[in-house]
């Protein structure tokens, strides 16, 4: 997991190509971006959505095989509680459909980061995530969600 200020994302750019990519694409995004998938090569696409935070994510954790997050809000903010897979009980089994597995917590306490204000968090596939949480209280937001192809 990365957890940082977009404007520090020199320090992530030598990781790999798609990522800077999917990071430049975020430094740079327009406020006004229509909602939907936009594709930006043939391994990164970005998808922009809009909803209400929520106290609670009924899905719990999800972790992806064939993909990075990158979480990145436009407007509003979001928590995101994290653990590595290992600290994680499956509850439903991955499915590559949607290239997702789903989990509850098992042995530990998530670390918690908050997005927004030009925060970003990146999820490699062992780093469970669990997304769309309120911080203070339920509000709009206006997201980004960079997948890149690993």
């Amino acid at each position: 997991m990365i957890y940082d200020k977009i404007d520090n994302l020199k320090t992530y750019a030598a990781i790999s190509e798609d990522l800077r990519l999917g990071l430049e694409f975020l430094r740079d995004i327009d406020p006004g971006i229509e909602k939907g998938v936009h594709q930006l090569s043939p391994r990164v696409r970005a998808i922009v959505s809009e909803y209400d935070t929520k106290p609670e994510n009924e899905y719990g954790y999800e972790a992806h095989r064939e993909y990075i997050d990158i979480q990145y809000l436009i407007s509003g903010e979001e928590k995101i509680a994290s653990l590595p897979l290992e600290f994680l009980q499956e509850t439903k089994a991955y499915n590559p459909d949607i290239d997702a597995a789903f989990y509850k917590e098992a042995t530990v306490s998530p670390v918690e980061s908050i997005i927004g204000n030009r925060c970003f968090a990146v999820y490699f596939p062992q780093d469970g995530h669990m997304p769309g949480l309120s911080v203070a209280a339920p509000c709009p937001v206006k997201k980004v969600v960079v997948k890149v192809k690993c």
